[in-house]
């Protein structure tokens, strides 16, 4: 069985998205840029130089797709930010930051090195 991760297609200027493949898996094939292009609308309307596209890895950021309300790529990073919905206000404009998952990585490992330096300085290493 075939497993083929989506490809965001994004302008370039804004960091908008035009078009998500979405997740494929099953008796699928991975397409090129070029037939991605000869076969979605949204891609035909737009002038190829103006549009970027980042493909992910099948499950990527499964978990912040799956929370978000909202997501684009930073046209000056060009990685992927997410918005998510705040439980305590009902309408609210979207604010964009990186996946929650990779803050969630980057804490965990912040917290392992804090944790490695407190022991060396109750053991008197420093």
């Amino acid at each position: 069985m075939n497993h083929v991760g989506r490809k965001i297609y994004f302008d370039k200027a804004t960091g908008n998205v035009i078009l998500d493949t979405g997740e494929m898996m099953g008796a699928v094939v991975e397409t090129t840029v070029e037939q991605d292009f000869e076969t979605y609308q949204a891609l035909k309307e737009r002038v190829r130089d103006t549009v970027g596209v980042i493909q992910l890895e099948f499950g990527q950021y499964a978990e912040d797709f799956a929370q978000c309300n909202g997501y684009r790529v930073n046209p000056e990073t060009l990685e992927l930010e997410f918005s998510y919905p705040d439980p305590n206000q009902m309408t609210q404009e979207p604010v964009y930051r990186k996946p929650l998952s990779e803050e969630l990585k980057e804490t965990k490992q912040a917290i392992a090195e804090l944790t490695l330096l407190l022991t060396q300085m109750q053991m008197g290493g420093m």
